[in-house]
């Protein structure tokens, strides 16, 4: 359904990107913002998902300035070497390449954005720091409970598991306790683990998975159309 398109930042970094587009009009555009694996098969099916909803999705490789042409699959080896990866990106150059991921499809309408892992985190980044977006989701964001002095422009919507290990759920909980105005978009899915939405990992959560995407989509309609 997709196709791989080259953008450049405002240092003039070039980078690629995949998007995909649905049929007939869009009801807007969508970022979707990669896990530590990766613009791999999962992002692109994501994408390819939320096109088939209406929305010109388009998922930037955000890990292409510490490794080009980096993606990887979800085996115990791929994980320590993504970890190893993440640890050389710069949030801040990771920001410039969503502001331009979001110029590139802004002429489709309204731009919302959700994010997975790593990319859950850069969803609450983006809606304090990104230019342009309407709204953010972020998918078991790492990290998220240590940004808490962050303050969002833009309404934000999370999706937390309960069991997740490599996010406490106590840290969770303070974390909403100190952002009361988002505690009603904030969800906590019982039995699901941290990657619950990625139906390639053994964390998948088929039900935590089914109902967190029915309030995704219910969120970008309010807010991109």
């Amino acid at each position: 359904m997709g196709q791989k398109v080259t953008l450049t930042s405002s240092d003039g970094f070039r980078f690629p990107a995949y998007v995909a587009e649905p049929q007939g009009k869009p009801r807007g555009a969508l970022i979707v913002v990669q896990e530590i694996f990766g613009v791999n098969h999962h992002i692109r099916s994501v994408a390819d998902g939320y096109a088939a909803e209406g929305f010109v999705s388009l998922a930037p490789a955000l890990f292409e300035r510490a490794q080009p042409g980096f993606e990887s699959g979800y085996t115990p080896e791929d994980i320590e070497k993504a970890r190893a990866l993440m640890a050389k990106v710069d949030v801040d150059k990771a920001i410039a390449d969503v502001n331009a991921a979001v110029k590139h499809v802004q002429q489709h309408g309204k731009v919302g954005l959700v994010g997975y892992c790593w990319g859950g985190r850069v969803a609450w980044v983006s809606a304090a720091k990104a230019e342009g977006l309407a709204c953010a989701v972020a998918y078991y964001g790492g990290g998220i409970p240590s940004l808490s002095n962050l303050k969002n422009k833009i309404p934000v919507m999370f999706h937390w598991g309960q069991e997740d290990q490599a996010i406490p759920i106590d840290s969770v909980k303070q974390f909403i306790a100190e952002h009361q105005d988002l505690a009603s978009s904030s969800f906590i899915y019982a039995g699901a683990g941290h990657g619950f939405n990625c139906s390639e990992r053994g964390s998948y959560n088929a039900d935590a998975a089914r109902v967190a995407r029915e309030r995704t989509l219910g969120f970008l309609h309010q807010h991109v159309g």
